[in-house]
């Protein structure tokens, strides 16, 4: 036989299948980490690095050092969200600042700790190019879920469950993707 390995093709999943439309939160990316050893302090990151106290990223590496305990509480692992609120990009007219997890199915109230949010779910249902449309309507005509009465919302990402991939559709994504000017 031949020496070149061979790749099948990856399967294909339907796009008629599940999706969840969450808002779009305009902050900066941050995650938790919770180690399995108890001993270990839990980090905080941002998209790119791990944060220190010293080279922090908006407060963020503080604000989980003073959550320690109560971020244990998601269980061991990496845990991903938006660090958004006063003096973080679109700052929501509020004068703090908040964590809010992304697998919004997964934090409800119930289970998550009392100083973290979840992203707003705006849809949950079949994937359609009308049900991001009308997600969109919603929060231009009735402003941001994540923070009632800001009329700015940044849009929406869309979590399509049989591909587990995430796209986001912003109000200023021009018809190429890119900013336009207003």
């Amino acid at each position: 036989m031949s020496e070149i390995p061979f790749e099948g093709f990856p399967s294909i999943p339907r796009l008629k299948r599940g999706c969840i439309i969450t808002e779009k939160i305009d902050g900066t990316n941050a995650q938790v980490y919770v180690p399995e050893d108890a001993s270990q302090p839990v980090l905080a990151g941002s998209r790119n690095r791990w944060l220190t106290l010293d080279a922090d990223n908006f407060g963020f590496a503080k604000w989980v050092a003073d959550h320690d305990e109560e971020l244990r509480t998601l269980g061991p692992g990496r845990h991903f969200g938006e660090w958004w609120g006063a003096g973080v990009q679109r700052r929501y007219g509020l004068t703090e600042k908040r964590f809010s997890l992304f697998n919004a199915g997964r934090w409800t109230d119930d289970v998550r700790p009392a100083c973290c949010h979840a992203v707003p779910v705006v849809y949950g249902g079949d994937f359609s190019t009308d049900a991001v449309a009308n997600a969109l309507e919603s929060l231009r005509k009735g402003g941001s879920l994540a923070a009632p009465g800001f009329m700015d919302p940044e849009g929406v990402v869309v979590y399509m469950t049989a591909s587990r991939h995430l796209y986001k559709v912003t109000f200023d994504d021009g018809p190429k993707g890119n900013k336009e000017a207003a």
